[in-house]
């Protein structure tokens, strides 16, 4: 095998390069494919998971085509550690950036000149200047690589319009093939880089983004601090990442963590660099170690046993939350990603986008991937299900994430889906969350009366819940699938396939309940459970017996008609009539109709008895 594998690698440069100079005997899934497109010629677009090797795509290509391949990075760390990387492996690999002194940049740009360095690193601010374009157009540039290529989507339009500017790189090389890599990329996102790095002409190529190693789950958050310290607390002698929003709440935390005995550091922009390195080399050479950051730690860094991460706040998007999540369990052992999740953040975020120097386009993609992410943490579906369909993958029920594992509240909400989808359907599934959840509260709006809606058969219909509680719905039903958002990014709702399904009654859905203090009623229902009521033990059984009933009535599992949850819920409560019935976790409109007389009569009868 060893002489066979030296005749493949001799007959083969790009695996000659990947033995020789990187120390691999095979290529991960996928590059071949990306490799192979590039020595073709080919533009690429490559959506890859975190930790699938990314970087081998183009270094592997560089290196097989001689000459200077051009790497676009956004951060001067993430730049000077695979330089780094690359001159510890033999390769001439050269960065110019602001951080360096200009004596260092100087020799840099003499060595790229002479023709010595292989693979030159440079910030779109940087490249994209009149003077470096028209020194580069004289060289022997062979591949051009932008890397975290979602910001030209992302943060294009806002802070970075440099990336935005990329797209002038294929007319001034028209020659050189281009590849743009990310690991976070939907298929609007995907779009928006196509047409604008490459006019729509790319070889797309995507990777599954699923890592299954990863536990996901999601808590309302109270107490931030004392959440985090029992969660770290946990995994002792544990390396985690926690991500805060603000500097300040970086080194609150991290300052908290350390006082209660947990070895923590801080990393944020507003530090000195120095200080940065220092915090990031060791939380990369010693194990233990949590480093609690903003945004921006991350990009590059590769622990292979970071074993959670946690987010305090709410991130930016369902992109930002999969990529920042994914610098766990790299090692392929089991990890755990951990959110936080309350109404404020949901306000700063909003605040954030309003806030923008940007397009109001942008604003409204912004608005929409923030909804979807609120989905995400509303679900009561397996979150990992919902995650993978945002990035266009079908999944099964994963089994490793809190819905999975019963952790989370629900109820049966078929009816008041029916409602909402209703309203979207009979005002022509064209307007956003905030219109139809008008028609349904009956709100005589400008829009509404405008257009009429106000005498539509949903108008009013939704009177018997909050606004707050009908939003949460449409975002859950948009996370399972069953509304579509309009992809051009205006806000519009879609009815899908499953919503038409879910409309005629072929289906079910469950909403995720927030709200309650989970672990508090956890706690003592289990204390209950363990036999503390001998009444409620027995109003329990009784409940079992009833529900074994109507589901061999029905022939359906017995979970179907209610959860042990609920039951348990139902003999805490003991409710007396119908109004206190609907008030028992996992009841809906539905189940009320349809088990609510028979439940309180079960419960009046045992309390008679």
């Amino acid at each position: 095998m060893p002489a066979q594998a030296a005749s493949l690698r001799a007959e083969d440069p790009k695996r000659r390069v990947l033995k020789d100079v990187f120390g691999f005997d095979d290529f991960r899934p996928g590059q071949v494919a990306v490799i192979e497109a590039l020595l073709a010629g080919r533009h690429v677009l490559a959506v890859m998971p975190t930790g699938a090797g990314k970087s081998l795509c183009y270094q592997v290509p560089a290196l097989v085509k001689g000459g200077l391949a051009l790497v676009v990075s956004p951060l001067v760390a993430l730049m000077q550690d695979q330089v780094a990387a690359l001159r510890l492996a033999g390769v001439a690999a050269d960065t110019i950036n602001s951080s360096l002194d200009r004596d260092a940049n100087v020799a840099a740009w003499r060595r790229v000149a002479a023709g010595q360095t292989r693979l030159l690193y440079l910030a779109p601010e940087r490249l994209m200047t009149e003077r470096m374009l028209e020194a580069l157009s004289r060289l022997d540039v062979k591949l051009i690589a932008v890397d975290e290529a979602h910001c030209i989507s992302q943060w294009g339009p806002a802070f970075r319009r440099e990336y935005e500017d990329l797209s002038r790189l294929r007319g001034i090389f028209p020659q050189v093939p281009i590849i743009a890599l990310t690991a976070t990329a939907d298929e609007a996102t995907r779009t928006d880089i196509e047409a604008r790095l490459f006019a729509g002409r790319a070889e797309t190529l995507v990777l599954g983004f699923d890592r299954p190693n990863i536990k996901l789950a999601m808590e309302v958050k109270q107490d931030s601090k004392r959440q985090l310290l029992r969660f770290v607390e946990r995994h002792p002698g544990k390396s985690g990442i926690v991500y805060c929003l603000s500097r300040k709440k970086t080194e609150e935390m991290a300052a908290f963590l350390e006082k209660n005995g947990v070895r923590a550091l801080a990393y944020h922009a507003g530090m000195s660099k120095e200080a940065r390195e220092a915090n990031q080399n060791a939380f990369m050479t010693l194990s233990g170690v949590v480093m609690v950051a903003t945004i921006a730690f991350g990009m590059g860094i590769d622990k292979p046993d970071v074993a959670y991460v946690f987010h305090t706040d709410l991130p930016g998007s369902l992109e930002a939350y999969y990529q920042e999540i994914g610098r766990a369990g790299r090692d392929g052992r089991s990890a755990e990603a951990h959110m936080l999740y309350g109404a404020g953040d949901i306000r700063t975020r909003r605040m954030f986008i309003d806030d923008e120097d940007s397009s109001p386009e942008h604003k409204r993609r912004a608005h929409r991937r923030l909804d979807t992410l609120i989905g995400y943490c509303e679900t009561a579906q397996c979150r990992r299900q919902v995650l993978l369909g945002y990035f266009g993958e079908e999944a099964q029920a994963c089994g490793n994430c809190d819905n999975c594992l019963d952790q989370a509240p629900r109820a049966d909400g078929s009816a008041e889906a029916r409602l909402i989808l209703a309203a979207v359907a009979q005002s022509g599934e064209r307007f956003g969350a905030g219109h139809v959840l008008d028609i349904l509260l009956g709100h005589e709006t400008e829009k509404v009366l405008a257009r009429g809606h106000q005498r539509l058969a949903s108008f009013g219909a939704g009177a018997m819940h909050r606004k707050t509680v009908w939003l949460s719905l449409v975002r859950q039903l948009v996370a399972g699938g069953f509304l579509v958002p309009d992809p051009d990014g205006y806000g519009g709702l879609a009815i899908s396939e499953s919503g038409r399904a879910l409309g005629r009654g072929e289906v079910g859905f469950e909403y995720r309940v927030e709200g309650r203090d989970r672990l508090a009623r956890g706690r003592k229902r289990a204390e209950a459970a363990a036999g503390g009521d001998g009444v409620y033990a027995s109003l329990l059984a009784a409940l079992k017996t009833l529900r074994l009933r109507l589901a061999k009535e029905r022939q359906v599992p017995a979970y179907v008609i209610f959860s042990d949850r609920t039951l348990i819920d139902m003999a805490e409560r003991r409710p007396q009539d119908l109004d206190d019935f609907a008030e028992v976790n996992g009841v809906g409109a539905a189940k009320l109709k349809e088990f609510g007389e028979v439940f309180v009569r079960a419960i009046a009868a045992h309390g008679a008895g």
